[in-house]
Parts: structure tokens; C-alpha cells; sequence
């Protein structure tokens, strides 16, 4: 089988976005991670900041509850000027719009915001998912923390965003095996692990 995409998700500090862009540079492949942002920027008409800041984000309980009452007066039921807000499900809509796209045109490794769902039933598309040991990803990911934060409390919450976003878009475990084709140990070591899902997929395919 000829695959036209691959999707990589990643545990935070677990280096599936270098792994990423090493396998789509060796394929020849477009790499849509950071990209997908500029475009959801570019179509929401929005800084890219704004995109970045709700990447893989879920908007609070709070924010969910209230939303349907904007756009109403005081009394909840008068109608008033609506304000278009750019908000984590605009952008989620977006991101999964912009994944099938890239889909479309194929040739391209889909970096997380959901894609091994998003694509779960194309069969020329084969999923990976990459994790590390906790201390792996503590030491690459020390870098991106600021002095002094907690480093194991960041990962908890990156892990527990991460796991959110997908169940509320996709209403799938993103930690469910049966999401992928491939669950690799990078070890810290991107070009071993980028070799080992090319040779995935060649044997898969």
C-alpha cells in the first residue's frame, strides 16, 4: 500500500515533532505542525499568537456554559450585536478542516491536534504515536520551562490537556493502542526513532 499522509502524535518532551520533521524531510513530505497554525491564523483572521495560545487547547467548563447566552441581552433573551469570538472550539474546527485538506493533497505528516482521528478510517494513512521515559522528556523539555516552575507538575498538565482535547473533539482515548499502527519509545534519540516508523510503514505498506 501506497500511504498518501502520516500522523504523529506525541507525549510533551518526547521529541515527536523533531521525529516528525525528520521523517517528512526524508519522505520529501510537507510537515504540518507549525504550519497548520499560520493557517488557521491566516483563515481565522487572527495573530498567529491567538492560534498558538489555543493550540490543543479545551475552552474552560465556565466559557462552554456561557457562550450560548452572547449574543443576548441582559434578560438572556433579547438579541444584540453578536461579537465573533476566536475561541478553542473555532480553532479546533479549523484544525480538523485544515488536517483532511492536507489529506487531500497527501504527501504530508500530520503532527497531533487529533489527526489519528481525524483520519482514523483512511486506510492510506498510517498512525504513530511517540513517548518517552519521564526523565527523557524532563531533559528536553527543561529548556521550555522558566526558572524555577515545576517541571513534573508542566508535564502532568501538558499530558492531561493533551488527553482532554481529543476526548472532547473525538471522544477518543488518545492513549488507546488501537489508535495506531505504531507506539515507539524515542529514547530520546530522534534520528533512530524517525528511522524505525520509516521502516513501519515500509513493512506496513
Amino acid at each position: 500500500m501506497q500511504y498518501r499522509a502520516l500522523t504523529i502524535a506525541r507525549e510533551y518532551g518526547s521529541g515527536g515533532a523533531e521525529i516528525a520533521g525528520i521523517v517528512a524531510s526524508t519522505l520529501g513530505w510537507k510537515l504540518v505542525d507549525r504550519a497548520l497554525l499560520t493557517e488557521i491564523s491566516s483563515r481565522a483572521n487572527v495573530p498567529v499568537a491567538d492560534a498558538v495560545v489555543l493550540d490543543e487547547q479545551v475552552d474552560p467548563w465556565l466559557y462552554r456554559i456561557m457562550r450560548p447566552l452572547w449574543g443576548k441581552g441582559a434578560d438572556g433573551i433579547s438579541a444584540i450585536t453578536l461579537v465573533d469570538l476566536f475561541d478553542a472550539d473555532a480553532e479546533a474546527a479549523l484544525a480538523k478542516q485544515i488536517i483532511q485538506e492536507a489529506y487531500c493533497l497527501g504527501s504530508c505528516v500530520i503532527v497531533g491536534r487529533g489527526a489519528q482521528c481525524v483520519l482514523q478510517a483512511k486506510p492510506d494513512v498510517f498512525h504513530a504515536f511517540v513517548y518517552a521515559r519521564w526523565a527523557d522528556r524532563v531533559h528536553r523539555a527543561r529548556p521550555r520551562v522558566p526558572p524555577g516552575a515545576d517541571i513534573n507538575k508542566f508535564l502532568h498538565f501538558m499530558d492531561a490537556q493533551r488527553l482532554e482535547y481529543v476526548r472532547r473533539y473525538y471522544g477518543e482515548n488518545r492513549l488507546d493502542p488501537h489508535l495506531y499502527d505504531l507506539m515507539i519509545n524515542s529514547h530520546n534519540q530522534s534520528e533512530a526513532a524517525a528511522r524505525l516508523i520509516l521502516l513501519a510503514m515500509d513493512a506496513a505498506g
